[in-house]
Parts: C-alpha cells; structure tokens; sequence
C-alpha cells in the first residue's frame, strides 16, 4: 500500500529515510531548511551537504519547511531533538490527526524530556519510535539494516514495521518506547567517551570497558524511567552502543576523539557540519540521573569534560580509582 508520507528534517538521517520509503513505493516528501539541499535534491537527486556522492532515489520530492503540506497522512520526524520543541511550535497545526514517528535521538536539556514526551506536552498524542544500529550513508548505500520500532500500540508499531522493512531494512516491533529512546541518547554519550579513549590512545580493553559499563548506566536510567531490560539488550540498546562507539561513520566518536587529542570541544564543533546529539545530550543526562539518584559515573565524566573543561586523563584516572564493587551492581 502506498502511503503519502512527510519525511521533516533533510541531514543525513532523514535523507536515507526518505530515500528507503522511496523505495518501497511511498510517495516521499523530504523537507528541508537549507535551499541547497532543496535544489540538490530536486535537480540532481543528491544531497550534496549531508550525503555527497550518493544518488537518491529519483521519486524523492523535496521541499522548504515553510512548505509543509497538510495532506501527509503519516509523518516521520528528523528534527535535531534541541529544535524539536520550536519546530512543533512553529507546525503544531499540520502535526495534530497525522502518524508521527520519531527518528531523532536525543534528549531536551531545558526540560530533560524525551522527544516523545515533547510531543505529549504540545500536541497530548502518542507517537512511534525506529532506534537501532543504523548510520545513515550505510542505509542509504542499501547495506543490510535490523532496528526497532516502537509504539504502546504494537498494532500502530506493526503498521510502520510495514513500511519501512524492505530487503535491506529489516525491523523488529517493540512497546518499550522509552526504553527505545533512553538507548538511542544515552549511546551517543558512551560513544563520546570511547573516543575520548580513543584519541588517548587506550586501546581495545579500554573500549570494551567503557561500552560494557556503559550499557550498564543505559540500563540503570533505562529501567528508572520504565524501559524494559530486554529492550537495552536488544538492536536499540546493545546494538546501536556498540554500532556507534566502534564505527567510523560515528559523530559522536569523532568527537570524542578530537577531546582525546586535546582540541576543545567549541573548535570540533565549529568544524562539523552534522549535530553530535551526545554534546547535547550528555548534558541533560547528567541533569536528570541527579534528579533519579542514577549513579552514571562514565556519563558524568563525559559531561564534566565537555562542559566543566576536566582533563581527560583526569578524569580516566577517576573512573578507575573509585570505590570497588560487585559488577552486577
């Protein structure tokens, strides 16, 4: 059944959504801020900012934000988590009645909610999640893909289940959808610190480290705010930890591994053009596990690091010097 369907948010990750639901036969509107991709996309089927070098599928319309029609049936959101807020502010009328699934991983540091819950605040509806090991340019280059969907209605998650999964794609439904988000940030904070790690030079034991014991603090927060286990040891958490500390196409990573070789993280960002959600998130992390009395030592690092301007070695040296204890705890 083709579906008429709103892709909101044209970087790299929206880009190879809507160019997937192209190719499963949906009618695909990609939306854009920047004319450049609008025009890229509609005259030559690339989008030469976030995914230079990749031929999109031709049926992919693009257009301005300001565009946005009223007639999608189905909506998939791609907006950076720290813009959500305004930007369902700024379409609140052309978002109520419609099916809105999340692609964004993050969490707001103003309010230190997730996306969902934005959306509950402003509009009082439920919506999907799709989390899960997935860069972008592999999925757009058609490289086999498993991620999860998640909705409290496992119908609603079995519909979008239908529409994304191809033979390329393959999703798994789920109703944990805040455990799906709580995966999908906190990862981004564990990869900034392996590759912290990274550019220190550490080595393999450390990575594992950090990527196991960082598990350990998804699931910590994960299960505090209602997730399931099984969820943080499934695609969208173990998965997309592992995917985006190791792999690297990860933002995140890179960042960390610029801070391991001492440049300030004002100077990375000004040099990248994609968003690093887990700068942004890590921030809000540390916030609300004090709120939770979550312990997340690695998290808390990270967030010292980047925003308290702490020393690296510094704080490896903390890490690994605190009180010792049973792994299980």
């Amino acid at each position: 059944m083709q579906e008429y369907i709103a892709v909101i948010g044209a970087g790299s990750w929206g880009t190879a959504l809507a160019n997937l639901l192209a190719d499963n036969g949906h009618n695909i509107v990609l939306y854009a801020k920047e004319k450049e991709i609008v025009d890229s996309i509609n005259e030559n089927n690339e989008n030469i900012i976030y995914l230079k070098g990749i031929k999109l599928n031709k049926n992919i319309k693009c257009k301005s934000f300001e565009d946005l029609s009223d007639d999608h049936e189905k909506i998939v959101w791609v907006v950076p988590t720290q813009f959500t807020r305004e930007c369902i502010e700024y379409f609140k009328d052309k978002l109520i009645g419609k099916d809105i699934i999340v692609a964004t991983k993050g969490i707001e540091i103003k309010s230190k909610k997730f996306v969902n819950n934005i959306f509950r605040e402003y509009l009082n509806i439920e919506v999907s999640v799709i989390s899960g090991p997935s860069f972008a340019k592999e999925v757009a280059n058609r490289m086999p893909t498993a991620v999860s969907i998640g909705s409290n209605n496992l119908k609603i998650a079995g519909y979008w289940q239908k529409i994304f999964s191809n033979n390329y794609f393959r999703c798994y439904t789920t109703d944990d959808v805040i455990g799906l988000e709580v995966g999908g940030a906190l990862k981004n904070v564990i990869a900034i610190a392996t590759g912290i790690s990274d550019g220190l030079g550490f080595g393999n034991n450390a990575r594992a480290g950090i990527i196991t014991r960082g598990l350990r603090e998804i699931t910590r927060l994960g299960l505090k705010l209602g997730g399931k286990l099984e969820t943080f040891m499934g695609l969208a958490g173990v998965g997309d930890l592992v995917l985006t500390c190791t792999g690297e196409l990860s933002r995140n990573r890179s960042v960390g591994i610029e801070i391991g070789k001492g440049k300030k993280i004002n100077e990375i960002l000004k040099g990248m053009k994609m968003v690093a959600e887990g700068v942004y998130t890590v921030k809000a992390a540390f916030e609300l596990a004090k709120d939770l009395d979550v312990e997340m030592p690695i998290s808390e690092e990270v967030y010292n690091i980047i925003y308290n301007d702490k020393n690296p070695l510094q704080s490896f040296k903390d890490i690994m010097e605190r009180p010792l204890k049973q792994e299980n705890i």
